[in-house]
């Protein structure tokens, strides 16, 4: 599902987490009735707990993906730095 797919009809948010029973973090994305998105975004293992509102599709998939590249994921490899 994209952002852009969202209306005030019958697709008013998304959520994206990880497919596990009680993940430790999420994001949603909600259509607000006036204009806009409403963004929000917890990590329980961080005690992060962000709302805020946006008006750019553009610029919500550019934070996001940021904000969830950085979010632990289930199954994925430890990131390893090696000196050159």
């Amino acid at each position: 599902m994209m952002i852009s797919d969202l209306n005030d009809f019958d697709n008013t948010f998304v959520v994206v987490q990880p497919d596990e029973d009680d993940p430790a973090w999420f994001v949603s994305v909600a259509v607000l009735d006036d204009g806009g998105y409403e963004i929000v975004r917890r990590d329980s293992t961080r005690n992060e707990h962000e709302v805020t509102t946006a008006t750019s599709i553009d610029h919500i998939a550019r934070d996001l993906t940021i904000w969830m590249a950085a979010r632990d994921f289930p199954g994925r490899p430890t990131t390893q730095v090696n000196d050159f």
